[in-house]
């Protein structure tokens, strides 16, 4: 898991090494990992032309370092002021955007950049905001960008995670200690737990309560994304759905009939030999059911997830603040925008990382946060870093149930044994890298589950331990 680290954090990282490291070492050490990088991108050094952008601050000071590294490989350098540029930047094969860093604030019109340049960003794409990715104005779109002693929130969320292009983190002898947010990455899923050889359908059993009359399709969807992420059962309770119902029933799910109304017993009931609840996809939205997943969610024996109409249930934070302490269990929320707006009384706005620390400090859940990058808090520190990232999102995943598949994914992960703060991370990471694997137009939900075991199985491993 790679770390991810705050302007703040950073900012107070920098202080300390000075303590014991001259600035001018750190600098000398950040422009020769940039100049490192320009050769590696131009294929050598000796007679290529470079433009070097220089602002005033540290970020400047290290693009001219660069600049007088390359010189003496023989490359040909221009340093260019970031405050008087040029309106238009050719003639070179590489530009260096060392303009301003992340203690940069408002708007940046970069200068346009001749066809065929490419741009290596120093630390973060200038104008680009550290902590949200955010990009007002123009910024420069890099084809590489070389951050120093961690990631920043910035390249991995909002514009930044586009502008920033291939990113690469230089070691100048600069200690972030323990960071409050990772970024999940292919190789933490080695973590996910094997089935041992003598393990049986129960030990990882997921119940789930989806859907209602008309929308069957939730529940099946959420109960074949648990069985792909690896459920050895699935107890499916569809409210209002008797037992001669017919619909697109997953046929490994074991089917439970629920009446329309006071079905809160009944699912608790059969929440006996599950190790997970998923509850909410498709469920409606009236008084009866908001009372019936309240219910059920305060005194699920087992960690829930509670999705879409089951956040309608929950109310705003403070309701569902005490739901959740009257559970005793550990309860996900995983609210899109308009369900975050919701609960919280406000939009997430651009800093994902905040608004998913705040929603899990108001309601004491571990809280997911959907997007493009998908930000999961969890309300009090642990081994992990309290936020946990992942960048794999894909806008093929921008149809509808796709929802309903990650919450069977991050309850099939809980029920293997994972915890649930890792368990919706890496949910979010397997969803996401799944669907890269469809088509890119045209993808349906029905689709994920089959690609989300091809992918765990292909990448991960499907042996038993």
């Amino acid at each position: 898991m790679r770390s991810v680290v705050t302007v703040a954090e950073m900012r107070a990282a920098d202080e300390r090494a000075r303590r014991v490291v001259a600035e001018s070492e750190l600098i000398r050490r950040a422009g020769f990992a940039t100049a490192t990088a320009a050769i590696d991108m131009l294929g050598g050094a000796y007679g290529r032309r470079v433009a070097v952008l220089a602002g005033k601050g540290n970020n400047g000071n290290d693009g001219r370092v660069a600049a007088a590294v390359l010189r003496r490989r023989g490359a040909r350098v221009v340093v260019l002021d970031a405050s008087r540029p040029p309106a238009r930047i050719g003639g070179v094969e590489l530009l260096v955007d060392a303009a301003y860093g992340t203690g940069f604030g408002g708007s940046y019109d970069a200068p346009e950049v001749a066809e065929g340049v490419a741009v290596l960003a120093v630390d973060i794409p200038s104008g680009v905001d550290g902590d949200t990715g955010e990009a007002p104005g123009r910024p420069l779109a890099a084809e590489r960008t070389v951050s120093f002693a961690a990631l920043k929130p910035g390249l991995v969320m909002g514009e930044g995670a586009s502008l920033a292009g291939r990113v690469q983190v230089a070691d100048i002898g600069v200690s972030v200690g323990r960071p409050s947010i990772g970024l999940v990455e292919q190789a933490d899923l080695a973590g996910l737990p094997r089935r041992g050889r003598e393990t049986h359908k129960w030990a990882s059993a997921v119940a789930v309560v989806a859907g209602s009359p008309g929308m069957e399709g939730a529940s099946f969807l959420c109960a074949r994304g648990a069985s792909r992420a690896g459920a050895g059962m699935v107890r499916l309770g569809v409210p209002g759905a008797g037992a001669s119902a017919t619909g697109p029933w997953p046929a490994e799910a074991v089917r439970l009939p629920l009446g329309h109304e006071d079905w809160a017993g009944d699912v608790l009931g059969m929440l006996e030999r599950c190790r997970a609840l998923v509850i909410g996809p498709g469920l409606g939205r009236s008084d009866s059911t908001a009372a019936a997943v309240r219910r059920v969610i305060g005194e699920s024996p087992v960690p829930v997830v509670a999705d879409a109409d089951a956040l309608f249930a929950l109310g705003d934070a403070a309701s569902a603040a005490a739901v959740v302490r009257s559970s005793g269990r550990v309860v996900v929320l995983t609210p899109h925008d308009g369900e975050y707006r919701r609960l919280a009384g406000e939009a997430p706005g651009p800093d994902r990382v905040g608004a998913a620390r705040r929603l899990a400090a108001a309601t004491g859940a571990i809280v997911l946060v959907k997007g493009s990058t998908t930000a999961v808090a969890a309300p009090g520190r642990s081994e992990l870093p309290d936020v946990l990232l992942s960048n794999a999102g894909s806008p093929a995943l921008a149809t509808a149930g796709s929802g309903d598949v990650l919450g069977g994914i991050i309850a099939a992960f809980i029920a293997s044994g994972l915890d649930p703060h890792r368990a919706a991370a890496f949910a979010a990471f397997v969803h996401g890298a799944a669907a890269r694997r469809g088509r890119p137009r045209g993808l349906l939900a029905i689709d994920l589950p089959d690609l989300v075991s091809d992918w765990l199985s292909g990448r991960v491993g499907g042996g038993d331990g």
